[in-house]
């Protein structure tokens, strides 16, 4: 007999029941994966199911792989035969028994994104479309979304006046009889042949339906159209299906889930029972309070409450930043606090609802010292789209970076080949020069194919353009990215990858804003006075921008054990995961809520996705905000989110803001919080940073900025001095190497690398 002694009442009568349809709600934290394993194990041993009748599916392999690994120490040896799959692992097993049946080989092949981009992109020339204002990834992306939702290239039924929808329907019909001659299927043909096996071919379906006595699908909300229908398909000879999910965590209807699939499951399943999975064994009663008010302003969704037996744990901290950076350095203070007061770093993380937020996040956990990695997404500076406008600035600089020029070539396209690259850089090498040089004699060269010489020709007329660009820093990189026709060919697009790459890099140009705003005169080497040891001063150039990137980026390897940082991520990664301490950054209207998806999907899905959020703290929760915040360069005063204003303000408190007045139930001025004393009337001290009546020209002082800017880009520290750190207050230099300086603070404990003329550090009388 399995051991059902350490579930709690509704965990046992979701194991118990086993016999027609169940579904389990299963709240945040309430161990569903536990009820899961626990029911397949009591099939098994203690009703004697045959493992092969058992069929489990859920939506990632690492959930599978936990799965099992549970049951194999519950019921060792009795998983033989049982199938433990992902939904489209299980359909490629389906698929390979009963290929000829739908007129394929047995080997087939499957297509992975990149495969199905270019065989799109061949038949798009082979169409003539080929430098239309669309793309093969937005063809292919409405290809995915017909599929999903299990509309065929026969049925496709563009709109008129619609040049993409009509490209997309000659497309979709060549792209899937390309497919069927080449034996191969894409990801979604996975799922629509194994429906159209079950729907058209009974005796095959009958097989399977018989054989599956009891299934059981996790993660049930996140189920799309052709998901549903198989599962419906599977399930209908024996009626025993068990579905597991939470409506409430319903946040990928972007990429085809539909939230309908478990809200209605009792229209398709009349005699269901419903169990309700409520006990949470994550969070505090104080986090669960929070995540409960936010998401009952939903009308959509299925009653339930999540509480817990634990602790009340501490109130959630609401923090009203100046602006962003001013978000950002708080929040790598108190992540450095927990730190310090024993945390792991890798118990901290930071959620944002855009990955362009993560730039001011990590430029100001670079600047403290935290370690940070990013899941699911790219470092800022790592991704593509960053790599490419960063590219075409080095060669700007430095027309001998064969590397960046290499890189940028063609791209965007714009008609120089692989063969042409190869030939070019076969020149540079046998001529000993560089790859530009060898692209001019490669322009000027009778055997180039005309359609290569003038692509050749616009592209140096591009790069020798770039150069002679001169004056405001700003405007230089502005021009130089709206040269490249970057950010039109990611329009061309017209996907939601391709938006996320533009505001990218946008969000670049606020890099170079934000350099400038601190960089407004560089000591300027040109001017140096051998006589009298003066150093001259000017505006910054491109070729300074680019050094300090290079300075910048390669801080990232500083301080701190790569196996313990703090985790960045969107909040539609963190789904799943839990952490100590969470911190969600950007809690403002238009930011989170975000205008776009509550146009599109309306505000409900963005209220999940805050549900979601909250519910991965398990003992603290930071919430953060700023009066005002530059998004792609404008400079935004948005009110701060719904979200805050619907949790209980007795569960809410405001931290570090003083004179600001800002806290969790209002404007009001505030005393003493979290036991840090006011340094005057109206004035409250952390982090070493006072806030007090000149609002945030008292937290940030411009004056000492404005004075410190020459010195601590030419201080020479000695061991011993005593130096000050913006957020980590005072200091003693302990150790020199190069541009790197030890640095042991006080307050924390801790001794940090740091780099001279890029850290916030000054040195003290």
């Amino acid at each position: 007999m399995v051991d059902l002694s350490t579930l709690n009442d509704a965990q046992r009568e979701a194991v118990l029941t086993c016999e027609g349809p169940l579904l389990v709600l299963a709240g945040a934290g309430s161990g569903k994966t536990r009820v899961l394993t626990y029911r397949i194990a009591h099939l098994v041993e203690d009703c004697d199911i045959a493992p092969w009748n058992i069929l489990a599916v859920t939506f990632t392999n690492k959930a599978a792989r936990e799965m099992r690994d549970r049951l194999s120490a519950l019921v060792p040896g009795r998983l033989r035969g049982m199938w433990i799959y992902t939904f489209h692992s299980m359909c490629v097993r389906i698929l390979r028994a009963n290929a000829t049946v739908l007129g394929y080989g047995e080997d087939f092949t499957i297509y992975d994104s990149d495969d199905s981009k270019r065989l799109i992109k061949d038949i798009m020339a082979d169409y003539g479309y080929t430098g239309r204002s669309f793309s093969e990834n937005a063809i292919r992306s409405r290809i995915s979304a017909c599929k999903n939702e299990l509309v065929g290239a026969q049925d496709y039924k563009p709109r008129a006046n619609d040049p993409l929808d009509k490209a997309t329907a000659e497309v979709f019909k060549a792209y899937q009889q390309r497919l069927k001659r080449a034996n191969a299927m894409d990801f979604d043909d996975l799922l629509v042949n194994v429906y159209t096996l079950l729907s058209q071919h009974p005796d095959v379906c009958r097989e399977y339906g018989q054989r599956f006595r009891y299934i059981l699908v996790d993660e049930y909300q996140d189920t799309n159209r052709a998901q549903y229908e198989i599962t419906k398909l599977l399930a209908a000879e024996h009626g025993n299906l068990m579905v597991v999910g939470d409506d409430d965590q319903s946040i990928y209807s972007w990429r085809g889930a539909d939230i309908r699939n478990i809200l209605d499951f009792e229209r398709d399943w009349p005699e269901v029972k419903i169990v309700k999975l409520e006990e949470n064994y994550r969070s505090t009663a104080t986090i669960l309070s929070c995540a409960n008010a936010v998401i009952a302003h939903n009308q959509s969704r299925k009653s339930k409450e999540l509480y817990t037996r634990g602790e009340q744990g501490e109130k959630v901290a609401v923090f009203l930043a100046a602006d962003e950076r001013d978000e950002g350095r708080w929040i790598a203070a108190m992540a450095d606090d927990l730190h310090g007061k024993g945390s792991r770093y890798g118990d901290i993380a930071v959620f944002y609802r855009t990955n362009a937020q993560s730039r001011i996040l990590e430029d100001m956990f670079l600047r403290a010292g935290v370690p940070y990695r990013i899941v699911g997404g790219t470092r800022f500076f790592d991704r593509a789209e960053i790599r490419d406008v960063m590219a075409y600035l080095k060669v700007t600089v430095n027309p001998a970076d064969d590397v960046s020029c290499m890189r940028i070539i063609n791209t965007p396209r714009r008609g120089i080949g692989k063969t042409s690259v190869e030939q070019i850089s076969l020149t540079a090498m046998q001529r000993d020069m560089t790859f530009l040089e060898a692209a001019r004699e490669e322009a000027l060269d009778p055997a180039c194919r005309p359609a290569t010489r003038r692509a050749l020709e616009g592209f140096l007329a591009l790069i020798d353009e770039a150069s002679s660009y001169t004056g405001d820093l700003y405007a230089v990189v502005d021009m130089i990215v709206e040269k490249t026709g970057l950010i039109e060919a990611l329009e061309a697009q017209n996907t939601d990858e391709a938006r996320g790459r533009i505001e990218n890099i946008r969000e670049f140009l606020g890099v170079v804003r934000d350099y400038m705003d601190e960089h407004e005169l560089v000591p300027d080497r040109g001017l140096h006075d051998a006589m009298d040891g003066e150093v001259g001063y000017r505006e910054p150039r491109l070729g300074d921008f680019m050094e300090w990137l290079s300075l910048r980026t390669d801080l990232d390897s500083l301080d701190g054990d790569e196996h313990d940082a703090v985790t960045f991520m969107t909040v539609h990664s963190a789904k799943g995961l839990e952490f100590d301490n969470v911190f969600v950054a950007g809690m403002e209207e238009s930011i989170f809520p975000h205008t776009a998806s509550m146009l599109e999907n309306g505000v409900e899905e963005e209220r999940r996705l805050a549900y979601v959020a909250i519910t991965r703290a398990r003992k603290r929760l930071f919430l953060t905000c700023a009066a005002r915040r530059r998004i792609f360069n404008d400079l935004q005063a948005n009110a701060r989110s719904r979200f805050i204003s619907e949790m209980p303000e007795e569960l809410l408190t405001s931290e570090g803001v003083g004179s600001l007045g800002y806290s969790g139930t209002g404007w009001e001025k505030r005393g003493d919080r979290r036991g840090i004393s006011g340094s005057g009337q109206g004035e409250e001290m952390y982090g070493g940073r006072v806030y007090g009546s000149g609002g945030y020209a008292a937290a940030h002082d411009t004056s000492r900025d404005e004075a410190a800017k020459p010195a601590a880009a030419s201080s020479d520290f000695a061991e011993g001095d005593r130096v000050e750190h913006k957020t980590f207050g005072p200091g003693v230099v302990v150790g020199i190497e190069g541009d790197k300086v030890s640095v042991y603070f006080k307050k924390s404990g801790k001794t940090k690398t740091l780099l001279k003329g890029y850290a916030p550090i000054v040195k003290l009388g």
